[in-house]
């Protein structure tokens, strides 16, 4: 049993085969999805797919290359998005750095203002962080995100912060770019990081991994990042996969 905790399958590249890709996430042990939010459309996107699919949850949120379009009726809207059964995070929020497409000021202050929403409706968060490692950090420090409940989607920075992250309380995911062949740093995160606070995505449809590269990411492929992790570890797939699994519904208060 698989949790993909972290697909954007409400993305037009599904639009043709959206039933077939979950079934073929069913037919490769996938149970559960978690499809964040990136934008105001994208987070209303998610919210419909998990009330018309047993198998998917939804996170609202707005991503730091949109936070220059934020204002407080967005967050009043994600704010009522909360109230439906099966939004069970906020997300995806954070810092981008890297492409900076929104300035850095707007970024941190629609950042902060979201984990402020995930606090007055009593959710937990899911964190992108791209060249912003410490201004993250420090961000997520100051509001207690591991009392929340926190992870940091597509980890891609130090074993050292992350062991920071988990004293905090705070989940690390990994995604496909564990299975690339020059991927020494996520190898090692793997390998170094507790089973007890370990989530598996795909990031779909993007960061496709080992042995589809190149192609579109679907939810069935978290498989391999389980088996990477696995590997890593010395373990079995199984106690991978129920492990992670265990830690998503955990986070995200699924029964």
């Amino acid at each position: 049993m698989l949790f993909d905790s972290h697909a954007h399958i409400d993305d037009n590249r599904y639009s043709r085969d959206r039933d077939l890709v979950l079934e073929h996430a069913r037919d490769n042990g996938v149970k559960y999805i978690l499809n964040p939010g990136a934008d105001l459309n994208s987070s209303i996107a998610a919210v419909n797919l998990a009330e018309k699919y047993d198998m998917i949850y939804a996170a609202v949120g707005v991503h730091p290359h949109d936070a220059k379009n934020m204002d407080e009726n967005t967050l009043a809207i994600l704010k009522s998005l909360t109230n439906r059964n099966k939004v069970v995070a906020i997300g995806e929020i954070g810092l981008d750095f890297y492409r900076d497409l929104s300035p850095r000021q707007e970024q941190e202050k629609w950042f902060k203002k979201q984990i402020e929403l995930a606090q007055e409706v009593k959710l937990p968060i899911i964190i992108h962080s791209r060249d912003a490692h410490g201004k993250v950090f420090d961000i997520l420090k100051e509001y207690n995100a591991g009392d929340m409940g926190c992870v940091m989607h597509c980890y891609s920075s130090s074993v050292e912060l992350a062991r920071e992250y988990i004293k905090m309380g705070v989940y690390i995911s990994l995604a496909g770019p564990i299975t690339f062949k020059n991927a020494a740093r996520a190898y090692d995160l793997a390998k170094e990081i507790p089973l007890e606070w370990l989530l598996i995505e795909t990031d779909a449809p993007y960061l496709t991994p080992e042995p589809h590269r190149g192609k579109r990411n679907e939810p069935a492929y978290v498989r391999y990042v389980a088996e990477q992790v696995a590997r890593a570890k010395g373990i079995s797939l199984q106690e991978v996969s129920e492990q992670s699994t265990e830690n998503a519904k955990k986070l995200f208060n699924i029964s």
